[in-house]
Formats: C-alpha cells, sequence, structure tokens
C-alpha cells in the first residue's frame, strides 16, 4: 500500500489545496501517514508570498528531500506557489524533487505521483484561472469543529506590492450551489464554525454572476441548522457594503469579527500601493461599522517600509492605529518581491529602518490590544472548547467571536475541565493580556 505524506505551508487558501489532495489521495487507495519516515511519497505544499515563506518551504523541501535517503521516499512532489513562481528551477537545483505541480494543478493529484513513482521527473503547470466547480474529496486538517470554505480562486486587485494574481490568476468564483452544498456536508460531518476565505471574500459573485453575492451566499450557510459560527477573513474596504454590514449586525450565527486588511493609513502610500481606497473612505467605513455592530471585532494589517515611505508617512500610520484602536492587527515589513511593480522601483527603504518602524508599530499596538483584553474583565461571552493547555492541565483553552484560529490569542477557561472540546460555553473574562484571556465558566 502507497503511503502519502503531506506537508501544508501558508495560508489557509493553499491550506483547504492540501485537504482536496489528500482527499483524492484516499479516494485512489492511498493511505495516509503524519511520519515522513514511513511515507513513499512525500508532497510539500508551498507558499511563495514574501521571502520568509519562500525561505520556509525551501527549508521544508531540502529537509524532506533527506527521507529520499535516510528513508522509504520514493517521490518528492513540491506543489503550491512556490512550485507555480519557480516551477524548472526548483527541478534543476534540486535533484531530490521528482515533481513540480503549480496552483492549478492539484486536482491532478493523482497522476503526478503515479508519474513520479513510475520515474519520471517533471513540472505541470496548468492554466491558471480554473476553478473548483465540480464536488472534489476532502480530508479536513483542520480540528473536526471548524473548516476553511474557499469561496473563490485568484486575484484582480493587483496591487503593486503583491505577486499573487501571477501566482493564483485572476478572481474566479465557486459557484453557490456547490459551497452551500459543500458547506452542509462540511456541517453534518460535525464542523460548527465555517471560516469563509478567497483573496477578496468580498467580491464574491461578481465575475460568475454580475453581481455581489456574497450576503446571499451567507444567507444560505446560516440555514444549517446544526452550524454555529460563520466567520469572515480577508474583507476589502472597497466592497464592504451596507447589505453586508446589515447582515451580519442582524444574523446570530455570523461573527462580530470582521479582518479588513488595510495596509497602510497615508493616501500618498495608499495610491503608490494601487489600492482603491483613501484613508477618509476607511475611516467611514470603520466608523459605519462600529455604529451598527458595537461589539464588533476587528483585525487589519499593515506593511511599513513600502517603497518610498517617509517618516511623515509613517507617523501619519502611526496616528492612525492610535486614533482607530484596532482590536487585532498583524504589522508586516515590506518584502522586495521580484515581479511586482513596487520591486522595481528604486527609493526602496532600508532594512534597518523597516524593522525599526515594524517594532515602534507593533509596540504600539501591543498597547492597544492589552487595553482591549483588559476593557472585556467581567463580562460574559461564548466560547468554542479547543483543548486542555498543554502547560497547565487544569485549563482549558478556546476562543470567542474575537478570535480567528492560527492568526489571534486564546481564551484560558478556569473550572472548564469537563468541557467536551467542538462545544460552546459561557464564560466570564478574569483578566486580559495582550494577546489572550483569562476567563472562568459560568454555565
Amino acid at each position: 500500500m502507497t503511503r502519502i505524506g503531506f506537508i501544508s505551508l501558508g495560508c489557509p487558501k493553499n491550506q483547504v489545496d492540501s485537504e482536496w489532495m489528500i482527499g483524492l489521495a484516499k479516494e485512489a487507495g492511498w493511505d495516509l501517514t503524519n511520519d515522513p519516515q514511513e511515507a513513499d511519497v512525500i508532497i510539500v505544499n508551498t507558499c511563495g508570498f514574501i521571502e520568509s515563506a519562500k525561505e520556509e518551504s525551501i527549508a521544508a523541501i531540502l529537509e524532506m528531500a533527506q527521507y529520499k535517503t535516510e528513508a522509504a521516499c520514493k517521490a518528492l512532489i513540491v506543489a503550491g506557489c512556490l512550485a507555480e513562481r519557480y516551477g524548472q528551477e526548483l527541478l534543476d537545483e534540486i535533484p531530490e524533487v521528482n515533481a513540480v505541480m503549480g496552483t492549478g494543478a492539484y486536482r491532478d493529484i493523482v497522476s503526478v505521483v503515479r508519474r513520479a513513482l513510475n520515474g519520471e521527473r517533471f513540472v505541470l503547470l496548468p492554466d491558471k484561472g480554473q476553478v473548483v466547480d465540480q464536488p472534489v474529496p476532502r480530508t479536513l486538517t483542520t480540528p473536526e469543529y471548524t473548516a476553511y470554505l474557499k469561496i473563490a480562486e485568484g486575484c484582480d486587485n493587483c496591487c503593486s506590492y503583491c505577486i499573487i494574481p501571477v501566482l493564483r490568476g485572476p478572481y474566479v468564483s465557486r459557484p453557490m450551489e456547490l459551497l452551500l452544498a459543500e458547506a452542509e456536508q462540511l456541517v453534518e460531518s460535525g464542523v460548527r464554525e465555517l471560516i469563509l476565505v478567497a483573496q477578496d471574500t468580498t467580491r464574491y459573485g461578481e465575475d460568475l454572476y454580475g453581481a455581489n453575492k456574497l450576503v446571499e451566499l451567507m444567507r444560505g450557510l446560516a440555514k444549517l441548522p446544526k452550524l454555529t459560527w460563520i466567520r469572515l477573513l480577508y474583507c476589502y474596504p472597497s466592497q464592504f457594503s451596507d447589505e453586508l454590514i446589515d447582515f451580519i449586525a442582524g444574523e446570530p450565527k455570523v461573527c462580530r469579527y470582521v479582518d479588513l486588511p488595510l495596509q497602510h493609513a497615508h493616501n500618498g502610500v495608499l495610491q503608490r500601493m494601487n489600492r482603491p481606497d483613501t484613508v477618509e473612505d476607511v475611516r467611514a467605513l470603520l466608523d459605519k461599522l462600529r455604529r451598527r455592530i458595537p461589539d464588533i471585532c476587528l483585525r487589519t494589517s499593515f506593511i511599513v517600509g513600502f517603497p518610498g515611505e517617509t517618516e511623515e508617512e509613517f507617523a501619519a500610520l502611526q496616528s492612525f492605529v492610535a486614533e482607530q484602536q484596532f482590536d487585532r492587527a498583524g504589522i508586516f515589513m515590506y518584502s522586495q518581491e521580484e515581479g511586482t511593480v513596487a520591486a522595481e522601483w528604486a527609493e526602496q527603504v532600508p532594512a534597518e529602518v523597516k524593522e525599526e518602524r515594524y517594532h515602534q508599530l507593533m509596540a504600539q499596538q501591543a498597547v492597544i490590544s492589552e487595553e482591549k483584553n483588559k476593557a472585556l474583565e467581567g463580562k460574559t461571552f461564548t466560547v468554542l472548547v479547543e483543548g486542555i493547555d498543554p502547560e497547565q492541565d487544569q485549563v482549558v483553552m478556546g476562543r470567542s467571536w474575537r478570535e480567528a484560529p492560527d492568526i489571534d490569542g486564546v481564551v484560558y477557561i478556569e473550572a472548564a475541565r469537563d468541557a467536551a472540546v467542538g462545544s460552546f460555553i459561557q464564560v466570564r473574562a478574569v483578566q486580559g493580556f495582550t494577546y489572550d484571556v483569562l476567563t472562568e465558566r459560568v454555565d
């Protein structure tokens, strides 16, 4: 029996691709193993978004390559964004690699494995812009109560710093009936939290139906009786409609959590980034969100050190962060990525300046995040139980509507040792910290 080992890197969207590949591998009759020592075939699904992600992917490939000589591995396959970006180069530079398959090739995983086991060395880079419009078997790699629902592929926004449109192709929505059927199947299997992902979730349906259909899709998901939470990630300000705000405000199953990557807060920088929104547009949207959804948790991300960013422009970003008091914010240093417009500009910010600005903004946001969590003290809310804290076996870990998995903090729960994993319980916040909250069970 052929045993397949998977390494999945990068974002949740890439994770869904891995889950489809695993599902197809199982359908082919192959065994799955988490131990690369035992694997006949190792597949590394890579990320190629920024330099640090590329380095992590290369390190994983080289680590897995050792099993070609030290263990049972007969074929090493590289998939995903790094494969799309450096296909033939990866095959030429790493002799242990048998096959390189791009972002549009995950549905071909069975034939790729068979060809690799037959001794072929090849690169497979199908046309991008295809979308999964037929049911595909899927094996979750998330906990059984949570799943990502990828509602679209690719991106049309073409931000000047971003390589995603090159790696993933144009924006293509998945048919709504297919998404609703997939969601129903996931919920019937035990999923209680669906997290909607795409390069831009707020654009869903425009290409396929000629109009935005995100609210219609979410309305259909909310009708699933056993589904408890619907969470939105990767929302763009320009597409965040009043209809969407009203639906979030009025539908109890939708988490009052909005992930709104803004990237900067100076109009000059936003224009150079090729972002369609102005600071004034964003400020108006944030005010509207807070008025309509008073308990909303707002997450964003910012890039510091973008080419040409002056001290004045960075100061404007700091001022905006202080003014808006985001619940969470991810801070990233600009990565000069070949193949992007901004990478060619002469006004690159020195590495030491980028790093200094990164630490300044991180420290600023840490204070805000701690104040936000401290403001929860004494309040009661619902938490999804995720398991026992590995460092304190009398404390349970979980998430409220305010925490997305893997990117936000954790809610620690005292006096809840008997709570079932995947259940929803009521807790009271005892103490807020920078990223986490300590609570006690009250139901």
